[in-house]
C-alpha cells in the first residue's frame, strides 16, 4: 500500500469532508436510520480510504459513491435477513422510545409558519425519494444532488451509462408525479 505524503492526506481529508454530509443525507434517505446512517457512511469512508486511497484524486468521486452504495445494499439486504427472523421469533425493539434530543426547544427564532412549509416541503421530498426503487434512488441522488456525469455515476453504481439513464430519467419523472404540487 502506498504511503501518503502530508499533501496526499490533506486532499483526502478535504474530499471525506466535502462528501460527508451528502454521504450521511443519502444513507439516510436510503435507511431513514440516523444511527444506520451514520455507521454506514463510517465504514464507507473506512474502505474507500483502505482500498482507494492512493488512486488519482480525479477518481476518488465515483469510487466513494459505489462503495457507499455497495455498503447501503448491504444493509438493505441484512434488515431483509433481520425481518425475516423477527417474524419468527418476534421483536424485542423499543420502537415507541422517544430522543430526547427532539424535545429540546428551537431557540433560533425561526417563523413558525415557515418552517410548517418548509418541513412539509422535506417531509414531501424525502417521502418520494423513499418510494422509488433503490437503482432509480441511486440514480436520481448520484447526479441530481452530487452531480455525477452519466459515467461516473455508472462507476459508482456499477452499470451501465444507459442504465444510468433509465433510472435517472424513470426516478424523475416518478418524483414529479408523486410530488405534485412540489415539482415546478
Amino acid at each position: 500500500m502506498k504511503e501518503f505524503f502530508l499533501d496526499d492526506n490533506d486532499a483526502l481529508n478535504r474530499f471525506l469532508q466535502g462528501v460527508e454530509r451528502r454521504a450521511f443525507r443519502m444513507a439516510q434517505l436510503a435507511t431513514g436510520d440516523e444511527d444506520e446512517s451514520l455507521d454506514i457512511v463510517q465504514d464507507s469512508m473506512f474502505v474507500f480510504v483502505r482500498s482507494y486511497g492512493a488512486r488519482p484524486e480525479a477518481e476518488w468521486s465515483p469510487l466513494f459513491y459505489r462503495t457507499l452504495q455497495s455498503r447501503i445494499t448491504d444493509w438493505h439486504r441484512r434488515t431483509t435477513v433481520r425481518k425475516r427472523w423477527r417474524f419468527w421469533f418476534g421483536n424485542d425493539d423499543d420502537a415507541s422510545a422517544v430522543d430526547p434530543i427532539q424535545l429540546v426547544p428551537d431557540t433560533a427564532g425561526r417563523d413558525p409558519a415557515g418552517t410548517l412549509l418548509g418541513n412539509e416541503a422535506t417531509a414531501a421530498i424525502e417521502s418520494a425519494l423513499r418510494g422509488l426503487p433503490l437503482r432509480q434512488r441511486q440514480a436520481f441522488l448520484l447526479r441530481a444532488w452530487e452531480g455525477l456525469n452519466v459515467e461516473e455515476t455508472a462507476a459508482a453504481m456499477g452499470c451501465s451509462g444507459g442504465s444510468v439513464k433509465t433510472h435517472y430519467s424513470r426516478a424523475v419523472h416518478a418524483l414529479r408525479g408523486m410530488l405534485g404540487e412540489y415539482a415546478r
